[in-house]
């Protein structure tokens, strides 16, 4: 291709047998793999398989006309962000121009020039594959913070747009805290806290994504964690226990044995949890140029209490009643610890913990 751009799939779609036969030929000249419809009907049939990435689109057909074909077109999630180019005598121009404010990226008008057409298809091509390359990076960004499975669900029928709207759930919020790490980054050079640091949110932070949980963030040492958010399930709370659970009696000892290897055997770090369910509300939070999926509501913040309290009660892990009374597993070696004040609460908390034969 004079052009030098990669070939593409095109979908050519027209009534006029001359008219999809030159096309074709034009277009597998420059490498281009090609399907052809004679009519709308058959245009959509095709598209219920394999995606083309530009589609040739006719006006004027019989059965389903261009009008119809591109309304279902840009109609569709799945669909609507193939660039479609309209094929038009020049005594079509309005209904050219009803097509372009209908969503069509371009016309091209006949007899076909293979100058115009070439760079029509190419124009359309770089679109497309801009798109693709954007919606690779959302998805890879959303991976980063939610399971793949999680992911997969939120970027479906969506356009390539992340389907994080505000929605008001029941779900489980886990709050953690590094213990000893501020103390140990005061005497310690910034590279090597950094890389500390680094570690143990990797360490963490498979666990959480591993049992399904949503990782919302990093508050300094700490870790903030939902499960059952942006994507609806019944045992969150059973989640959100194994993940406590996996984080402190395998995680953390395994990061601790990494950092004494590193840093010597006066490196030992400890951790705190807090565990709440409840309804919040989740969702896209910010500003115009920056955006952050996060979750507001009492069990965000009684998790944060309830993370402090460990210290205060001298239990690494407190989980709330609210949690407890959600899980599928029944109590899953839960034991209780007190019923306790907690900041922001109206009525003392039932609080419970690890038990020893959980572990």
């Amino acid at each position: 291709m004079s052009s030098g751009s990669a070939p593409g799939a095109v979908l050519v779609v027209d009534d006029d047998r001359i008219n999809r036969l030159l096309l074709t030929r034009s277009l597998e000249a420059d490498g281009h793999e090609v399907a052809t419809a004679e009519n709308g009907r058959v245009a959509l049939e095709l598209l219920e398989g394999n995606l083309p990435d530009v589609i040739l689109l006719d006006i004027l057909m019989p059965e389903l006309d261009g009008f119809a074909v591109l309304d279902q077109v840009k109609g569709d999630p799945r669909l609507r962000d193939i660039p479609v180019i309209m094929i038009s005598a020049l005594d079509e121009l309005d209904s050219v121009v009803r097509c372009i404010e209908a969503g069509a990226e371009d016309y091209l008008p006949k007899p076909f020039n293979p100058t115009l057409l070439r760079a029509r298809i190419n124009a359309g091509l770089m679109k497309r594959r801009l798109g693709q390359v954007e919606r690779e990076r959302v998805r890879d960004v959303f991976a980063r913070f939610l399971p793949e499975t999680v992911v997969d669900e939120v970027m479906r029928d969506t356009n390539g747009e992340p389907r994080l709207g505000g929605v008001r759930l029941v779900g489980t919020v886990l709050f953690s805290d590094l213990r000893g790490f501020t103390t140990f980054a005061e005497k310690t050079p910034p590279d090597v806290v950094v890389d500390v640091l680094n570690h143990y949110f990797s360490e963490m932070s498979d666990a959480i994504l591993d049992n399904g949980g949503t990782l919302l963030g990093f508050l300094g040492d700490g870790i903030l964690a939902v499960f059952g958010a942006p994507i609806a399930s019944d045992d969150h709370a059973d989640r959100a226990l194994t993940t406590a659970r996996q984080m402190l009696y395998e995680r953390l000892p395994r990061f601790n044995a990494w950092a004494r290897s590193e840093l010597g055997d006066d490196a030992d770090f400890r951790m705190g949890i807090g565990v709440c369910s409840g309804p919040f509300m989740s969702g896209n939070v910010g500003s115009a140029r920056r955006l952050e999926y996060t979750a507001i509501g009492d069990p965000v913040n009684t998790a944060a209490r309830l993370q402090d309290l460990t210290k205060e009660l001298g239990c690494p892990v407190l989980v709330s009643d609210s949690t407890r009374e959600l899980l599928q597993g029944g109590e899953s070696g839960l034991e209780f610890v007190e019923d306790h004040d907690v900041r922001g609460k109206k009525e003392r908390v039932m609080l419970w913990t690890l038990g020893l034969t959980t572990r």
